[in-house]
C-alpha cells in the first residue's frame, strides 16, 4: 500500500511519469470514444413547414459587415457565444447552437466580455441606434467605454472582391453557387429568395440591392462600412425561429 502514497510517487520518478501517462490515456480515451459514436455535433435546424434550413450563410453585404467587425477588433471585447446557463439564457436568449456557427470562417465567440454579447443582438435594436452606438457610444449608453468608430460612416464600402471572398469561403465548405447546378441545390436546402442571396455570379448586385432596401445607415446615397456592419450586427441571432420547435429538441444533440 505504501507504494501509491503520494510522498512515494512524487520521490520516484519513474512512477510519476508512469502514473501521469495512465491519467493523462484514460483522460483523452473519455474525450475521443465518443466521437466514434456521434453521426454529427451540429444540431439539424430546418423548418417543417417548408424543409428549409434556417441557418444559411451570409448574404455578401452581411460577409463584407463580418469583414469590418474582425477588421475593427471587436471581438476582442464582444462574444458570441450563449453558454447553457440560466443567467445567461435569461439576459440574452437561448444557449448558441453549434449550427448557428457552422458557416463562421473564423468563428467569432470570443474569449472574454468587456462589452455585452452579441450572439442575439440582431433586431434587439434599430438601424439608427446601432448607427449612433457605433459613432458614438455615449450617445445611447452613457456609462460605455467603446472607443468611437466615425469612420463606418465616412468610409465608403469596397465591395469589388466580394465575388473572390465568397469563392474562398467556399473552398472551406460554405455553399455559395457559382453555377445553375449549385444555385438549384441552394434552392432546395434554402429557399429561392435565400438562394438568389447566395449566388456568387450576382454578388455585387446582391450587395448593393441589401444596402438600398435596408438603408441601414441612413443614407442612401451612399453605400458606407457603416451599411455592411450594421447589416451584419442585425442578422445575428435571427436565423432560427425557436418557436418551431419543442422544448427539450436541442438537447438531443449536446
Amino acid at each position: 500500500m505504501s507504494l501509491f502514497k503520494h510522498e512515494t510517487i512524487e520521490t520516484n520518478a519513474g512512477w510519476l511519469i508512469a502514473l501521469t501517462m495512465v491519467v493523462i490515456s484514460i483522460g483523452g480515451l473519455v474525450e475521443i470514444v465518443p466521437m466514434f459514436f456521434i453521426n454529427s455535433t451540429v444540431e439539424k435546424v430546418v423548418d417543417a413547414e417548408t424543409g428549409h434550413e434556417m441557418i444559411r450563410p451570409y448574404t455578401p453585404l452581411e460577409l463584407r459587415g463580418r469583414d469590418i467587425y474582425q477588421r475593427e477588433g471587436c471581438y476582442l471585447c464582444h462574444s458570441q457565444m450563449i453558454r447553457p446557463f440560466r443567467d445567461e439564457m435569461l439576459r440574452y436568449g437561448n444557449y448558441s447552437l453549434a449550427a448557428e456557427s457552422q458557416y463562421d470562417h473564423p468563428f467569432q465567440w470570443g474569449s472574454k466580455r468587456t462589452g455585452p454579447d452579441l450572439a442575439r443582438v440582431g433586431g434587439k435594436y434599430s438601424n439608427e441606434w446601432h448607427v449612433a452606438h457605433l459613432n458614438n457610444p455615449r450617445s445611447v449608453v452613457p456609462e460605455s467605454i467603446m472607443p468611437n468608430y466615425p469612420w463606418l460612416l465616412e468610409n465608403d464600402l469596397q465591395y469589388a472582391d466580394i465575388q473572390t471572398r465568397m469563392h474562398a469561403l467556399k473552398l472551406t465548405g460554405v455553399p455559395y453557387s457559382e453555377n445553375e447546378a449549385e444555385y438549384q441545390a441552394n434552392v432546395k436546402k434554402f429557399g429561392a429568395e435565400v438562394a438568389e442571396k447566395l449566388n456568387a455570379i450576382d454578388a455585387e448586385k446582391n450587395l448593393v440591392d441589401q444596402a438600398q432596401a435596408g438603408n441601414y445607415d441612413g443614407n442612401r446615397d451612399r453605400l458606407t462600412e457603416m451599411d455592411a456592419l450594421v447589416a451584419y450586427l442585425q442578422v445575428l441571432g435571427t436565423m432560427v425561429d425557436f418557436s418551431k420547435f419543442e422544448e427539450g429538441y436541442f438537447a438531443e444533440f449536446r
